[in-house]
Formats: C-alpha cells, sequence, structure tokens
C-alpha cells in the first residue's frame, strides 16, 4: 500500500527520485556550481580553485569537492541529457502543445455552457 506525502505524491514517488534527487541537491549548491564553472577547463590546482572563487572559505571548498565524486556527477548527468535532448525537446513540445488544446477546450466549454445558460 502507497501512502501520500504531499498532494499526489506517494512513497513509491518518492523512492524512485530518492537517487535523481541526491545528485541535484549535490550539483545545485551554490558553491558546487561555481567550482564546476571554475573547473571546466581542465584540472587545476586546489589553491586556484579557493582563489578564482570569492568568497568560499577553505573548509567548504574542501566538504564540496569530495573526492571529485561531484565531478562524476556532473558527467554522467551531461552525458545522459545531451543524448536525451531530442527526446526530452519532444516530450515537452507535447506536453505544451497538449496542455494549450487542454486549456483552449475548457475555455470553450465554459463560453458555451456561459451562452447556454443565459
Amino acid at each position: 500500500m502507497t501512502t501520500k506525502i504531499k498532494a499526489g505524491v506517494t512513497n513509491e514517488i518518492v523512492g524512485e527520485a530518492c537517487p535523481v534527487r541526491e545528485v541535484l541537491d549535490r550539483v545545485a549548491s551554490k558553491w558546487s556550481i561555481l567550482i564546476i564553472v571554475a573547473a571546466a577547463r581542465g584540472p587545476v590546482r586546489f589553491t586556484e580553485l579557493e582563489r578564482s572563487i570569492e568568497g568560499i572559505s577553505r573548509r567548504m571548498l574542501t566538504l564540496t569537492l569530495i573526492a571529485r565524486e561531484l565531478h562524476q556527477s556532473l558527467l554522467s548527468l551531461t552525458d545522459w541529457a545531451q543524448r536525451h535532448r531530442a527526446t526530452i525537446s519532444a516530450a515537452r513540445h507535447r506536453y505544451d502543445t497538449e496542455r494549450s488544446d487542454t486549456e483552449r477546450s475548457d475555455t470553450e466549454r465554459s463560453d458555451t455552457e456561459r451562452s447556454d445558460a443565459g
């Protein structure tokens, strides 16, 4: 049996989303993004990173780097997104079209109901 956590979200969905959420939480942090941008040009020394990211402490940089796991997670995520770019784009287009058609139908139905009532 599934239990609802929030409206429309079950434990099953949360369980399936957990690995994705972990990657996004790691990649989406303020410092992670800055580190990725600073290190995108290739190998870089710790002190070079520290100097190039204004406001980051040595401790925060150390905690954020965590043995290149961040870089590997990002590479995997980027690779997946690039391989599925066309599919994602097509799915977004279908969703937007269907949503637009549904909203248009709802509006037309409301207009018809109002005119029938009046």
